[in-house]
């Protein structure tokens, strides 16, 4: 069904959002010196795209949308780190707010994607 219109995962406009993500989270934590925490924000942003582009290359619509179901908790596990983040101080109230929209914005795409699916 989601071959039609979609020939790669590059295709995917979640995958695509989800990549501007990871560029984000990675500039924003370049310097950063608490490593445990940026390891795991920039793991848990880069689990969203690398999640898609895994399901989309396995075979069938229910490997597909399993997939897009951990996309969807990476994106909640990102939207944490990113209210600690800002908590903290460790990034800017308008880089959090930035981040907290985008991901929002993916998880609705999945949503939707999976219910396509269904």
């Amino acid at each position: 069904m989601y071959m039609n219109k979609i020939t790669s995962f590059e295709d995917i406009i979640a995958w695509q959002k989800a990549k501007e993500l990871v560029v984000m989270v990675y500039t924003i934590m370049k310097g950063h010196r608490d490593y445990r925490f940026k390891d795991q924000f920039q793991s848990a942003s880069i689990s969203i795209m690398n999640n898609i582009a895994e399901g989309y290359e396995r075979i069938g619509d229910k490997q597909l949308k399993q997939f897009l179901y951990f996309a969807k908790g990476s994106c909640g596990e990102v939207r944490s780190m990113i209210h600690i983040a800002r908590d903290l101080e460790i990034i800017k109230k308008e880089d959090g707010e930035y981040l907290h929209n985008l991901s929002l914005e993916i998880s609705r795409i999945l949503s939707g994607f999976i219910k396509k699916l269904d």
